[in-house]
């Protein structure tokens, strides 16, 4: 895989990174689960300004969201 980059992103385009063959949907549920587990991560998250209703990712969350669960 190409070397991950540090930049904002949707929720949509993070999660079919980590989840390539689910749908788009799927991968999202799939991957904010992964985050609400990781209860560290979903108080800093939130911390930073993110909530449920939230579209995308700063590229401060997206490099906390990389911290805690990998590269996708």
């Amino acid at each position: 895989m190409d070397d991950f980059i540090i930049r904002a992103y949707t929720k949509k385009e993070l999660a079919l990174m980590y989840f390539p063959d689910s749908s788009p949907r799927t991968a999202v549920n799939h991957l904010m689960a992964w985050i609400r587990r990781c209860i560290r991560l979903w108080d800093e998250l939130s911390k930073m300004g993110y909530n449920r209703n939230s579209k995308a990712f700063t590229p401060r969350q997206v490099r906390a969201i990389v911290e805690h669960l990998g590269e996708p």
